[in-house]
């Protein structure tokens, strides 16, 4: 039986398989950051895994977004000042494990769900099927998870931008074109890619990879001030009386079901009936 409600794992030869099934859409809410604090703790300690991949059960959602309906009656989230939200720290932990962390991307990313791919070290994708996006700005938020201070990182300033303002969807070519992935392959390749790609790196000494990843982070870790900021203007903003009437409207619209809401999401936010729109 799995130690975890909304994933598996298995382990073969140093390579571990996390596979994402927490119906309908696989939504980032209370039960999966639990699960995913659960894992990293228990990779951090790992000294026999080298790599993990992380896959979907689910064909249409890797991850699908955060949870923002367990927001709306809650009370407010109490953050410090000089602390980063603790789902920005959860995948932090994940950008810094020792093992090498692949993504393998056939459906929809978005929001938490692409700020999770991010803090992986590669991300490959489905180019017939995948998508990835930052909706947040539909809403009247920021990527709040490590989303704008990664993207911009890794896309530049004006794509990173683009991303994050214009919150659409992006397919697997041109996420690859923009640096968001590392390669867009045909689905039916996609998985035996990641296989075999982990088995390569599981096979080489522990010792090697260690060094390239403590440099390569050393290099191009994302900076703690700026996801700090991040964290606190999400936080601040999830009460905004703007934001909150727009998330019940997603909501209404059948958002965090496994509906066309849901599915066309980056687009389908643009539509919110605000006067500018009629």
């Amino acid at each position: 039986m799995s130690d975890y409600q909304s994933f598996t794992r298995e382990d073969h030869d140093g390579v571990a398989v996390v596979r994402f099934d927490h119906p309908p859409i696989n939504l980032v809410d209370r039960t999966m950051v639990i699960d995913l604090l659960h894992l990293a703790k228990s990779l951090e300690g790992d000294v026999q895994t080298k790599v993990v991949i992380f896959r979907s059960d689910n064909p249409e959602f890797f991850l699908a977004h955060y949870d923002l309906g367990s927001q709306l009656d809650a009370a407010p989230m109490a953050l410090p000042p000089g602390v980063a939200s603790p789902l920005s720290g959860l995948f932090s932990r994940f950008s810094r494990l020792p093992q090498v962390t692949i993504g393998e991307l056939r459906g929809r990313a978005r929001g938490a769900g692409s700020e999770f791919l991010l803090a992986l070290d590669m991300r490959f994708a489905a180019e017939e099927t995948a998508v990835l996006g930052q909706p947040e700005i539909g809403v009247g938020l920021l990527p709040g998870a490590g989303g704008t201070v990664r993207l911009t990182q890794m896309l530049g300033r004006a794509r990173a931008l683009e991303v994050c303002l214009g919150g659409d969807d992006f397919d697997a070519r041109l996420a690859e074109r923009y640096g968001w992935i590392n390669r867009a392959l045909p689905g039916e390749q996609l998985g035996s890619f990641c296989d075999a790609l982990a088995r390569r790196i599981a096979g080489f000494p522990a010792g090697g990879i260690a060094n390239v990843k403590a440099v390569v982070e050393r290099v191009s870790s994302a900076d703690d001030d700026a996801l700090v900021d991040e964290s606190q203007r999400f936080v601040a903003d999830m009460q905004a009386p703007e934001t909150v009437e727009r998330v019940r409207w997603m909501l209404a619209q059948g958002g965090q079901t496994h509906g066309v809401m849901e599915r066309e999401l980056g687009t389908l936010l643009g539509r919110y009936p605000h006067p500018l729109n009629e």
